[in-house]
Parts: structure tokens; C-alpha cells; sequence
């Protein structure tokens, strides 16, 4: 017998009181039924109108939208995007709250997911539980700051314009302009010009160097366009058969500036969004593994060298640091700009399968920066038993940087 069909309860409004924030954006709510609804464009506390975008009957839970605040928090603001808002522009969570309050959502985030997946209190972790702004951000209610300089644009297949995904969606919100794109992007001019035939227009303004470049992923058959923007800038695309990035005009890598080095990132590689973000991290590991002169260290999913570069600088000649990357363009990369480390090692694989090979049975610092999946149980477990003075854990997920803090507490950390 067929199961019957669900009803679907797409649209559907809902008067709810708005209570905790969650991960991922939104905050929770429940039905007068109990059923529960995680709403986008809320904050806690208010009262509003939650209009369903999607779940059925009986499902675990749904999502909304606010689509009328009812009663307001003193910590909302009218959004300064005009592209932000219900069934718009699924780029910025939070353009609808004070910064201050942003922070402060942010810190709530990552306690609860420290309480929950990992058991610890934020002083069990030996954090004091607040976020601070990068340096240039803390600016008043109702400006955002202009961070991000690495931007992809979505084409609209049916008039060939950019802009943004709208929330969990494949639908395309064309913008004229990215109020959080660096001021390095915006001077492109992506906004202005007719991509037809193209899938996404990335957009990449590098810190601390004048290289720009955009890389096109062009739809199935079609063309690419001559590429005239506002400033120079190189030319890359994404194939269609194998997926890879190559160079069409100009260098197929842009120069990043950070920890007073140059590193070359090319093929559209990973390199810190935020133009503060690299100085800050590298800050922020060095003060908390307190490396000294002649100590091993290992630098994990070590991407272009960014930390390891910053090791062998503090660990000097007697020191050494081995990375480990998986991607092979940016294993090419590290290897250019850690050439003149005679002790830095760069090896290529996954780590959970490379660093069982090295033989390493004994390193006094780690440092970690795996991707949003995170590190997993099995490296943990392994990374537990070599007895590192201290570890560095660099995350960009809240959820699984507390789920591989609940390992390393197994582990005797």
C-alpha cells in the first residue's frame, strides 16, 4: 500500500513567540500545536507572524520567515540592504539586528553548541563567552562594513544579470550592488554587465596586493564573453568536463598579504573572505601555542602555508614543521611560498591518511584548519595520543568544532 502524501504546509502563518537562537541563522519558535519552526528574520524575544517556507504535517519541524514583527526587540534595526528580507537575498543572516547584537548571537551560537556536543561551559573552554569585531568593523546600527573580498555571483539564466541565491534556494536575486562586498570587488563592476550564458561570476580582490580576478563557470555549451571590467584583472574558468580552473588572460594566482609575507593563492584557492581575518587568525594561534625555538609542529588541512609559514618563522633553524593538504594546486602553492623554510615539509593527501604514514609518533605543536565538516573522531583520536605541548584549532562551523572539542576532552585535553 502507497503511504499517503503529506500535506505540505508551505505559506502557512503562524503567530509565534520568538525564543533562543539557533545555528544556522535563524531563531526557534513553536506552534500553538508545539510543532517547531526555526524562523529566519526574527530575533529573540519578539512576537511575529511566521509565514512557513518549507515542511509538511508531521514533520519533525519547519522553516519560516517572519514576514510581520508584531513586537519588536530593542536590539532590531531596519536592514541598511535593500536586498535583505524574506524570500530575498540568502547572503547576510543578520541585517535586521544591532551589531552589537549580532556578537552576541554569534557568542550564544557557540555556547550552545559547546554545552550540547561537547558538554563544556564556555569557562570550561576557557572563553569568557564574548565576540569582537575585527579591527574596522564595529561601526554604528545600521552600517555594514565592506569585508568581503572574495565574492560569487549567481547569473540569472533569463536576463543574464548577477546578484545572490536567495535562502535555500536556486533562484537568483539580481543586485545592483553588495553592500558587504571590499570596496576591491565592487570597483569590478560585476553588477553592471550581461553575463548571459555564464553560471557564476566569481569575484576575487586580493589584500595587501592590487591583483583581481574573476573566474567564470559558463553553462553547459555556451560561450565565455569578452571580459571588460572597470579594472584589471585576470581571467580564469571552471571546465565543464573535469572541473578544474584554468587560466584564460592574465596570472592564474592573485598575491595575499598576511604576517608580513606574500602567499600565493592560485586557481581560485582558499584564502581567508575577510581582509583582517588572516593577521587575526595567525595572531590568534601564535598567542595560543606559544611556540619556541627548535619545537616540531605540525600544520593540518595547512592549505597555501598560511600557518606553517608562521611556525617555521617562530621555531627557527633547529625547528621544523610538517603540513599536510589535500588539494593539489594548493599543495603547489605552500611548496612556492614556504621555499625558503629549509624545514618546512609540505605532503599532499588527506590527513587522516598521511599522517599515519609519516611515522610521527611525538610533536610538540599542532594546528588544525580542517574544512566546515571538521576534523572527525578517527584524526582527533590519532592527534590525542602524539602528546602535543598544545593544539590550535581553527573552525569555521561552531557544530563541529564542538563535536571534535568533546574528542579531544576524551582524549585527555
Amino acid at each position: 500500500m502507497q503511504a499517503e502524501e503529506k500535506k505540505t504546509l508551505v505559506g502557512e502563518e503562524y503567530e509565534v513567540e520568538i525564543g533562543p537562537v539557533a545555528h544556522g541563522g535563524h531563531c526557534i519558535a513553536r506552534t500553538s500545536e508545539g510543532q517547531v519552526l526555526f524562523v529566519r528574520h526574527a530575533l529573540p524575544g519578539e512576537r511575529v507572524v511566521a509565514r512557513v517556507t518549507e515542511g509538511e504535517e508531521g514533520a519533525r519541524f519547519l522553516r519560516a520567515d517572519a514576514v510581520e514583527v508584531l513586537s519588536a526587540s530593542k536590539d532590531r534595526v531596519e536592514a541598511p540592504c535593500p536586498y535583505a528580507g524574506p524570500g530575498r537575498c540568502g547572503g547576510c543572516d543578520w541585517q535586521h539586528a544591532k551589531p552589537g547584537a549580532q556578537r552576541r548571537l554569534k557568542g550564544e551560537v557557540v555556547a550552545e553548541q559547546l554545552r550540547r556536543l561537547a558538554g563544556l561551559t564556555p569557562e570550561e573552554a576557557g572563553w569568557d563567552g564574548t565576540v569582537m569585531p575585527a579591527e574596522g568593523d564595529k561601526l554604528p546600527a545600521g552600517e555594514v562594513p565592506a569585508w568581503r573580498t572574495r565574492v560569487q555571483y549567481a547569473v540569472d539564466a533569463s536576463s543574464g544579470r548577477a546578484g545572490l541565491r536567495r535562502h535555500r534556494s536556486h533562484e537568483v536575486e539580481p543586485v545592483d550592488h553588495c553592500m558587504i562586498a571590499a570596496p576591491g570587488v565592487t570597483e569590478l563592476g560585476i553588477e553592471k554587465r550581461d553575463w548571459t550564458g555564464m553560471e557564476s561570476v566569481e569575484a576575487i580582490a586580493a589584500t595587501g596586493s592590487q591583483d583581481r580576478q574573476v573566474i567564470l563557470t559558463p553553462r553547459p555549451g555556451a560561450r565565455l564573453p569578452l571580459v571588460e571590467l572597470d579594472k584589471p584583472v585576470s581571467v580564469m574558468r571552471v571546465e565543464e568536463k573535469d572541473g578544474g580552473v584554468h587560466r584564460v588572460h592574465g596570472r592564474p594566482f592573485v598575491r595575499e598579504r598576511a604576517d608580513g609575507r606574500t602567499h600565493r593563492v592560485g586557481s581560485g584557492g582558499f584564502w581567508q573572505v575577510h581582509p583582517k581575518a588572516a593577521d587575526t587568525l595567525v595572531t590568534a594561534v601564535m598567542q595560543g601555542l606559544l611556540p619556541r625555538k627548535g619545537e616540531m609542529a605540525l600544520d593540518l588541512y595547512c592549505g597555501v602555508g598560511l600557518f606553517a609559514g608562521a611556525l617555521a618563522d617562530r621555531l627557527g633553524d633547529k625547528g621544523a614543521v610538517l603540513g599536510i593538504e589535500s588539494g593539489k594546486r594548493a599543495v603547489e602553492d605552500a611548496r612556492h611560498n614556504l621555499a625558503d623554510f629549509d624545514r618546512v615539509r609540505i605532503e599532499q593527501g588527506k590527513v587522516e591518511s598521511v599522517l599515519p604514514r609519516t611515522g610521527i609518533t611525538e610533536v610538540d605543536l599542532i594546528v588544525l584548519d580542517p574544512p566546515r565538516a571538521g576534523a572527525g573522531r578517527k584524526t582527533v583520536e590519532h592527534l590525542s595520543t602524539l602528546g602535543a605541548r598544545r593544539i590550535a584549532y581553527v573552525a569555521c562551523d561552531p557544530a563541529a568544532l564542538a563535536r571534535d572539542l568533546g574528542y579531544f576532552r576524551e582524549g585527555g585535553y
